[in-house]
């Protein structure tokens, strides 16, 4: 199983980026604008779009106010297996880092969706940032 991680540092608070963050249902427009271009709830799923017309159906797994972390799996997509986590660490300075971690089978996906998360990352910092 491919395990990825992206950490990305925030020019914002831990509440500010956790605030977007929780937001399931508005990822499109509260975390990753541009990155995914629409998101449908459907009986607690978000159907995702992204940029390249790709659609997923991705399924909440927790929402941990406490530790800010909320993990989400694929439901219907590419992917066999993918289970991601995404967490907000706060930092001494009042800013904050994000680690996004994605389990995924098979293997073979690995480069294509580190190439995907690589080029969310830059709109989610800007994003956030901004929160």
């Amino acid at each position: 199983m491919a395990t990825l991680r992206k950490q990305i540092a925030l020019d914002t608070s831990a509440g500010n980026a956790w605030s977007a963050l929780r937001d399931f249902g508005s990822v499109h427009t509260r975390v990753a604008p541009g990155f995914l271009k629409g998101l449908e709830m459907d009986e607690g799923d978000r159907i995702v779009t992204f940029f390249n017309g790709m659609i997923a159906r991705e399924r909440l797994v927790t929402r941990d106010d406490a530790e800010r972390r909320l993990v989400y799996s694929v439901v219907e997509g590419r992917a066999s297996h993918y289970n991601a986590a995404v967490q907000i660490f706060p930092e001494s300075d009042g800013r904050c880092r994000l680690v996004w971690t994605v389990d995924l089978l098979p293997d073979a996906l690995a480069p294509a969706i580190e190439s995907m998360m690589d080029h969310a990352a830059g709109f989610m910092k800007k994003t956030l940032d901004a929160a």
